[in-house]
This record gives C-alpha cells, structure tokens and sequence, in this order.
C-alpha cells in the first residue's frame, strides 16, 4: 500500500467520524438542563426497573444503535492501529 492510498483512506475515515460525532451531537437533546448547566436526566441504581428517561434506559434504548456504531467503529480501529504498528518481516542481509 502507498503513501497515497494511505492518506486517503485515513482522510475518509476522518471524515466519517467527523460526521458521525456532528449526528450524535445534533440528534442530543441538550434543551433541559437545570440551573446548574447540568442535564436532569435521572439515575437509577437497580438496573432490573429503570425508570422512564434514567440514564441507562437512554443509553440502551434511545441511543442504542449509535452506541454499536461507535463500538464497532473503535475495534476498528484498534485493529487498524496494530496493523500499522506490527513489524514487517522483511530480511534485507542478503
């Protein structure tokens, strides 16, 4: 692989998490926050009956599906990033 195709698709790349992180943050409800500057989205410790807007029944049902995109995004690149890191087995005594 070049040079080239390498900055390219690293480019791309870029791009698309650019543009993944603007939909995220456009698709966020961000209009109520207390006086504070904080959200009041409510926590519940026992996950077996999350109340309705707690935080973790956003996070699995509302935002479910951009938690998996963001997933399989990261093993990628934690799979791209130990492929540029590995060694190359080249023996150049000859």
């Amino acid at each position: 692989m070049n040079k080239k195709a390498l900055l390219v698709g690293s480019a791309v790349a870029a791009v698309v998490m650019v543009m993944l992180l603007a939909a995220v943050v456009y698709s966020g409800d961000f209009e109520e926050l207390n006086d504070n500057g904080m959200s009041n989205i409510p926590f519940t410790p026992d996950g077996d009956n999350p109340i309705e807007g707690s935080l973790p029944d956003m996070l699995f049902d509302k935002y479910g599906p951009v938690i998996l995109v963001l997933a399989i995004l990261m093993f990628g690149a934690i799979i791209g990033g130990a492929y540029i890191a590995k060694e190359d087995d080249e023996d150049d005594s000859d």
